[in-house]
């Protein structure tokens, strides 16, 4: 295991063990406690521009079949299958125990039948190619070392036709190089890249009409709202 992909390990173990323990995380990249009417809440809340609605971005549709990358708690995959119904269902996938067991406490919680959450890393998805309709993330791309292997592996789970829609944090400006801070990367600060490369990874990964909306354009780093579709038809 990487130095980077252990330092984001190490961070969200921890996050996921306070918020098990009823206290707030410090990480502000969503990890862990549900209130109780968070999935109900989630799912009214109108689209924002800002990181954190991946759900709302995907514009799902009852049936479908989601992947979240790096679940997390698994607050987003509680309210994909939501938006889904009984005859869609939503995958979460993530590297930390914690969070899984955190993630599977929640799901337990909520009620919700139609979720799974799986054991693996995002460069390398647990399930079959061509199985899934619509990959979301929220604000975990960007703590990925090889993001190109994190794109390419979206792109071979999602069917044809189906849809790429994350919830990031982008570069505004390149991020000087030599040896990472890995404590900022695990922030989700120090491992954001700039757009421009962000948009040519989608492309090399075999994605078209790919869009990335940023949300406001102060600092070095901003949120993003990237969408993208593997090109044929669901049909």
């Amino acid at each position: 295991m990487s130095e980077i992909r252990e330092a984001v390990r190490v961070h969200y173990a921890e996050a996921a063990k306070q918020a098990a323990a009823g206290s707030c995380c410090d990480t502000d990249c969503g990890c862990g406690f549900m209130p109780e009417g968070a999935v109900e809440l989630a799912l009214a809340t109108p689209l924002s521009l800002g990181s954190g609605h991946p759900v709302a971005l995907a514009n799902l549709k009852p049936g479908e079949v989601v992947l979240d990358l790096g679940s997390g708690a698994g607050v987003d995959v509680l309210v994909a299958a939501k938006a889904v119904g009984e005859q869609g269902h939503a995958y979460g996938v993530d590297m930390t125990d914690e969070m899984l067991a955190l993630a599977e406490a929640n799901r337990q919680k909520a009620g919700i039948t139609n979720a799974s959450f799986l054991k693996g890393t995002i460069e390398s998805a647990p399930l079959p190619a061509d199985s899934v309709d619509v990959v979301i993330s929220n604000c975990v791309i960007n703590l990925a070392e090889d993001k190109g292997a994190v794109l390419r592996d979206a792109f071979r789970v999602l069917r044809p036709g189906g849809r790429f829609a994350v919830a990031d944090m982008v570069a505004l400006e390149e991020i000087a190089g030599g040896e990472p801070d890995l404590e900022s990367w695990a922030a989700c600060m120090a491992g954001a890249i700039p757009v421009e490369k962000y948009r040519a990874l989608l492309s090399d990964a075999g994605f078209v009409d790919v869009s990335i909306d940023l949300d406001g354009a102060q600092g070095r780093v901003t949120n993003a709202n990237v969408r993208a579709r593997k090109p044929g038809s669901t049909v």
